[in-house]
């Protein structure tokens, strides 16, 4: 018997032991964790209850493809609306709310302002929803919390609304806003485009014929100015030869007046107007030959040799008509003698005339050609001083064009935003009715109860084991006396108690059965109407 109660080594706290102390500490156990139970989820009926209302408000993008119309409105879409949400969260916004949808009537005469919308800011929750290939924002949740459901819904409602708005009215002003600024930078390129313009053409107003642009037409008027200047000269030399011819006429006409006629009645002059009629054919057939005949040089000659002729008829004439024996007079009538030599006269004074006409187109085209090669000298410098300038005009004109492309850009944008086209907010779940309260979460609040009973139970428990003197197991026995155990008297029941015994032990069962009933009953209420 002995070997029965010896303690076998190693052995320690066991179920078996945990039992034995349950079945005599039952009721510390119960009635504790029953208690503890009760407490805490009677507690969680007593507190109010918060109803909370929500919204999935979606992240639009632009209607139309980018590739079209390029938005205007730039930046993180997260960053503009924390921006947003605290210019709604701002304190004129929410007494608004709260005077329109009377908000917390029972509170608003005992508490300032601030504090009601401190309490608001606590009750309003944003939560933002990332999509999952890229960390971008594609939509947000709007909450709030109030102790009528009604009221939730209404307040969550006009969140939804001024972030819509919010939103907008801040795109669209952003969109303006930009749209006016490359306005006004557009107005300041233009009018630098027109001064750099300006002096682009006062500068060639003052500089004509010297630019480079005009440097081929410069040295085609220069060729051609050069070749009208030999030209005259040409004519200036032939003129002058006719100038000499004709005063040689009018001296050997002077001196045919006075010269007697020859054995043969030829006069002694008349061979010297046959040798320059000679003369003078033989120039045309040498320029016949390389002319033709509509050539001013050959008509010309024609000319000089039909007027020669003629004089020397006329002189023929004259001559022919005074007897042959009779001494040339001298007091012969002025018309006679004067007519051949008046024409000369004429014709050497014209002669002059065209000589002094082609010396003075001589020194207007040597003028002219002195002032074209002051321009071709020019050039280079004006050139350069032109190159200066179309940079400055260039640079301009590219500013000028790059922002009146932006600035058509940036008003299409803008009236994609004011058409609501662009990004914008678009309510994916209209604003709930909530139909059980948020918090208190009275299910969870049943399983605290529960673990806080248990706690409870099982200190209560341990206390009282703790504190009983009574021995219970060989192992207290021999923690107490230090000797070994010798032999067991096995107790001896009687009918009556054990009678007693096995009522005790359904009485506790059927307790511990209520106990767990009423928790489940529990928690099947705040499951059901939490």
């Amino acid at each position: 018997m002995a070997d029965d109660f010896e303690e076998k080594p190693g052995e320690g706290f066991n179920p078996q032991q945990v039992r034995e102390i349950l079945r005599r500490r039952h009721w510390y156990l119960v009635i504790p964790l029953f208690a503890g139970w009760a407490a805490v989820w009677g507690a969680s009926w007593i507190l109010p209850a918060v109803y909370r209302s929500g919204t999935l408000i979606l992240v639009e993008q632009p209607t139309v493809p980018q590739q079209y119309v390029v938005p205007n409105v730039t930046g993180n879409l997260q960053d503009r609306l924390q921006s947003i949400t605290q210019q709604i969260l701002s304190r004129t916004r929410l007494l608004h709310i709260i005077e329109t949808l009377n908000l917390y009537p029972e509170d608003r005469q005992k508490v300032s302002p601030d504090e009601l919308v401190d309490r608001m800011r606590k009750n309003i929750e944003i939560e933002l929803v990332h999509g999952q290939e890229r960390d971008e924002l594609t939509a947000f949740n709007v909450y709030f919390s109030s102790p009528r459901p009604s009221t939730a819904q209404q307040v969550t409602s006009a969140l939804t609304n001024l972030f819509i708005s919010e939103n907008l009215e801040a795109r669209q002003q952003q969109s303006e806003d930009t749209t006016k600024f490359l306005e006004t930078q557009l107005d300041q390129a233009r009018q630098t485009l027109s001064e750099q313009e300006q002096k682009v053409r006062e500068f060639k107003d003052q500089h004509v014929g010297e630019l480079p642009g005009q440097l081929q037409s410069n040295l085609q008027i220069l060729s051609g100015l050069q070749g009208q200047l030999q030209t005259e000269e040409d004519a200036l030399n032939t003129a002058k030869q006719q100038g000499v011819y004709l005063q040689s006429l009018i001296g050997q006409y002077n001196a045919l007046q006075r010269s007697p006629k020859t054995a043969d009645g030829t006069l002694v002059g008349l061979p010297a107007l046959d040798a320059e009629l000679e003369k003078l054919r033989a120039q045309l057939a040498d320029l016949s030959s390389h002319y033709t005949e509509r050539h001013p040089d050959v008509r010309k000659l024609r000319e000089q040799i039909a007027k020669t002729e003629k004089m020397k008829q006329q002189m023929l004439a004259s001559l022919k008509a005074q007897p042959e024996s009779s001494p040339i007079s001298t007091d012969v009538s002025v018309d006679s003698q004067n007519s051949p030599t008046l024409q000369l006269q004429s014709q050497l004074q014209a002669n002059r005339l065209e000589i002094a006409n082609r010396e003075n187109s001589i020194r207007e085209l040597q003028a002219r050609i002195a002032g074209y090669q002051s321009h071709l000298n020019e050039e280079p410098v004006r050139e350069q001083q032109l190159a200066d300038l179309t940079r400055g005009y260039d640079q301009s004109k590219a500013n000028y064009d790059d922002l009146l492309k932006k600035k058509n850009e940036s008003e299409l944008a803008t009236s994609m935003e004011l058409r609501q086209q662009g990004e914008h907010f678009r309510i994916l779940d209209p604003p709930s009715l909530p139909q059980k309260p948020y918090s208190p979460d009275r299910l969870k609040w049943c399983g605290i109860a529960l673990l806080a009973g248990l706690g409870l139970g099982a200190a209560f428990t341990a206390g009282a084991e703790f504190l009983d003197d009574r021995l219970y197991s060989e192992k207290e026995l021999k923690e107490l006396v230090q000797i070994n155990v010798l032999a067991e008297i096995p107790s001896v029941i009687t009918s009556n108690e054990e009678a007693t015994n096995r009522r005790k032990l359904w009485i506790e069962w059927a307790s511990a059965g209520v106990v767990v009933a009423l928790i489940l009953a529990g928690s099947a209420v705040s499951y059901l109407r939490g």
